[in-house]
């Protein structure tokens, strides 16, 4: 019922605006994956709390769009609510903007808010829109004063990533992405992507659950750079700082009329993926625009020396704790926790790391069926008790100092069937023969992303999430701009660029099986024919063998996986009592 109320609280704020229909997009002024309470407009409208997903409200009806990640998730949270599940890109689906186009008439009105959109989602929608001569308003927050007890804007401290850590001076990245900006003629760059901003800057905070990042904008010039953000959360250290590097602080809500004082003729290199459209508007309505993606996307992406070294050592960590935390769990199976515990317990491990600084996302801890939806996630309200027989997934990641982790194992709890025990090998094959693969420079993700889908695509199956995503330097742990996945993308993967390697197979009421490794591209070789690169496997966690049909298996599978776990107990035994180290020799035993 609160639902619904909302909705017709919505409906009367509509009929007052003279708007036909309203769209709340699940994102923030910033672009981003996760984003703080404050700016979660949808997730209130509708109840859905999926990472991706938007609504659109008529005084007829209501829809929410989003993925086969959540289709699950968002029927149940939806039920009853009035609002109608949209699924993208399935057969026969058509998106919000064509919907509305069958929705409303000629001459009616939609309305956004444009500081929660990015320039292509209201470039698009105003495309379509004026194909029936639908008007579109888009300074309209009409959620502003429905949502009485919304959040405050998160003003947590930020501090400072040290050169020991960054491995790069904020003043050389200055540079670097100055230069870049002559390439385009642009004389002004907006930054509005958090994790772009921290990375430049150097500075991490916690104003985002799980993403080290500082609530803030970022202009830079060639003279000068001014970071908004509440200036109350830098500390005086932190100012000094940024005072030695020529960087000007200004408050954070003073981004638009900033913006609107800049008078004289500029140029400014904006990217369209990462700026919200009401800064758009500004800049474009005085100064020229280049749109192009962030220089600080790609640079960020290919990590230095100093942060691979510190994405090696916390892996390392992450793997100490994961190595207690399953021990734990096999001596503790039969006392029948819940997947709420479980998450508990690894967070605890991990928390004793040194440099622990915090999950890098919401743990997904999924029994038996659980599983076999990718994204799933339990609640206090809605959740199984592990017991000793099945599969048990668990993906999880941590944040330290060096670095930022993500890693997902699937282990056996009990007895498995035959047909779990050939998915998991099957999967497992599909996730060693991405690790082994090599390929000649300037291959995209889309090029290689058939080596983990080849075994199972031979037996019949898939999976229907993307194979791998960069993850960041303490950073956020879902990063751009390379991917592995099926869809074609321009950027190649680069020497330096860390990326996940997470094949699955996910069947729906009985088991999902997913295995993740953390992957850091390198140089591999150089003939005649040109240079050839590879992966180099960061994570260290042994894979349960005991389950394994290795009648599915190639020899050279069977080598690198023997080899992977000889590096696992290498690297993790030293910093293991006497207890855990002969555990973990046992695990990770020749096959």
């Amino acid at each position: 019922m609160e639902i619904k109320q909302r909705l017709k609280a919505l409906r009367q704020k509509m009929l007052e605006q003279g708007l036909d229909a309203y769209i709340i997009l699940g994102t923030d002024p910033h672009m981003s994956e996760y984003i703080p309470d404050y700016w979660k407009a949808r997730q209130w409208i509708s109840g859905f709390t999926g990472s991706l997903g938007n609504v659109v409200v008529t005084q007829e009806s209501a829809g929410l769009w989003t993925d086969s990640r959540y289709f699950i998730q968002a029927a149940n949270q939806l039920k009853d609510t009035g609002i109608d599940l949209h699924k993208l890109r399935t057969e026969g689906f058509v998106d919000y903007p064509e919907w509305l186009l069958i929705q409303l008439e000629e001459g009616q009105t939609v309305g956004i808010d444009a500081f929660n959109a990015g320039i292509q989602d209201v470039e698009t929608l105003a495309e379509a829109l004026n194909t029936k001569s639908i008007n579109l308003k888009t300074d309209k927050d009409l959620v502003l004063d429905l949502w009485q007890d919304r959040p405050q804007i998160p003003n947590k401290q930020a501090f400072e990533q040290e050169l020991e850590y960054a491995g790069q001076s904020r003043t050389d990245k200055i540079d670097n992405i100055r230069k870049e900006m002559k390439k385009h003629g642009a004389t002004h760059h907006l930054v509005a992507s958090l994790d772009d901003i921290a990375w430049i800057m150097n500075i991490r905070g916690c104003d985002v659950d799980y993403n080290p990042v500082v609530i803030s904008y970022l202009l830079i010039s060639q003279t000068d750079t001014v970071l908004f953000t509440h200036t109350n959360k830098v500390s005086d250290k932190l100012k000094s700082s940024l005072d030695n590097d020529n960087i000007r602080l200004a408050e954070y809500g003073d981004i638009a009329s900033e913006l609107e004082k800049i008078i004289e003729p500029t140029c400014f290199l904006l990217d369209a993926n990462r700026l919200n459209y009401r800064l758009y508007q500004i800049i474009k309505a005085t100064h020229k625009v280049v749109l192009a993606e962030n220089p600080s996307v790609l640079m960020k992406s290919i990590k230095n020396a100093t942060e691979i070294e510190g994405f090696k050592k916390a892996c390392i960590k992450d793997g100490v704790a994961l190595t207690k935390f399953w021990y734990w769990l096999e001596n503790h199976i039969n006392e029948e926790h819940s997947e709420l515990v479980l998450a508990e317990v690894i967070r605890g491990y991990r928390a004793e790391q040194e440099g622990f600084m915090g999950e890098s996302f919401n743990s997904i801890v999924a029994y038996k069926e659980n599983a076999a939806l990718p994204h799933y996630s339990a609640t206090p309200e809605s959740y199984s008790i592990v017991m000793p027989k099945g599969l048990l997934l668990i993906d999880s990641g941590g944040q330290y100092k060096e670095g930022t982790t993500d890693i997902t194992r699937t282990m056996p709890v009990g007895n498995l069937t035959q047909e779990e025990k050939d998915d998991y090998t099957l999967v497992l094959r599909g996730m060693i023969n991405l690790s082994r693969i090599k390929f000649p420079q300037g291959a995209r993700g889309c090029n290689i992303d058939f080596a983990a889908r080849q075994p199972l695509w031979n037996a019949g199956l898939d999976y229907g999430h993307g194979t791998g995503h960069g993850v960041g330097s303490f950073l956020n742990v879902h990063e751009g701009p390379q991917s592995i996945r099926q869809e074609i993308k321009d950027q190649a993967v680069l020497p330096g660029m860390v990326t996940s390697n997470e094949p699955g197979c996910y069947t729906e009421g009985r088991h999902g099986i997913r295995h993740e490794n953390l992957i850091l591209c390198g140089e591999d070789s150089k003939t005649e024919f040109g240079t050839f690169l590879g992966f180099i496997t960061l994570t260290m966690c042994y894979f349960d063998t005991s389950v394994l049909n290795l009648d599915l298996m190639t020899q050279e599978e069977i080598d690198w996986l023997n080899d992977y776990h000889r590096r696992v107990y290498m690297s993790l035994s030293p910093l293991l009592d006497e207890e855990h180290a002969v555990w973990l020799l046992k695990k990770t035993a020749l096959i």
